[in-house]
Order: C-alpha cells, then structure tokens, then sequence
C-alpha cells in the first residue's frame, strides 16, 4: 500500500515505514504529524484517486530529527566583463518516518 501526499507544498510516494526529507516541519522532534492532503491510495492495485484530494484520508507520521541538507554553490560569471559572483545555500529539513496511511 502507498499514497502520493503533498507535504509542504511538495509531492511525495510514501509508504509505511518509509523515511522522507521534507521542508521544515514546526514540529519538534519526536512529535507525530498527519497530513490530510492525500492525493492517490493505492491499496493493493485498488487506485482511489483524489479531486485535488482524498476526502477523510491521511497520513501519519514522526519527525525524526531536523538538519540541513548537502551545500549548493551559486556560481554566476559574465565573461570579459569581470563580474563574478558565489553564493552558497543549505537547505533545512525534517527528516520523517511514515507510521501509517489510513483510508476512507
């Protein structure tokens, strides 16, 4: 059994006891979350499709920890103008494990 669920303005494949990295979550660690915004259960090849969402499904889960993800350089250049300019950015994240995915 999965479900597509958006969290955090991302879609995500989720199944039970799957982790995922999301956007920062509020929460604090070892807090449980549900997410009402269920797009697409599939229950053992039975699809129940969602218009945008599922009606009285959701999903579970718990924040696991929160850190900040690998580091991405920015690097704009113009050449033989001499402009050149770096940026870096980390991005935060809550890292989720998925407890179960309830149907209607």
């Amino acid at each position: 059994m999965y479900a597509i669920v958006e969290i955090a303005g991302q879609q995500f494949k989720v199944s039970k006891d799957s982790k995922v990295y999301v956007h920062r979550l509020p929460q604090n660690e070892g807090d449980s979350v549900s997410f009402d915004k269920v797009l697409l259960v599939d229950n053992d090849g039975k699809v129940t499709l969602g218009a945008p969402a599922i009606k009285g499904a959701s999903v579970e889960a718990k924040v696991l920890q929160h850190l900040k993800g690998d580091k991405v350089i920015v690097f704009k250049k113009k050449r033989r103008k001499g402009y050149q300019k770096k940026n870096g950015h980390r991005q935060s994240l809550t890292q989720i494990v998925i407890e179960g995915i309830t149907a209607k």
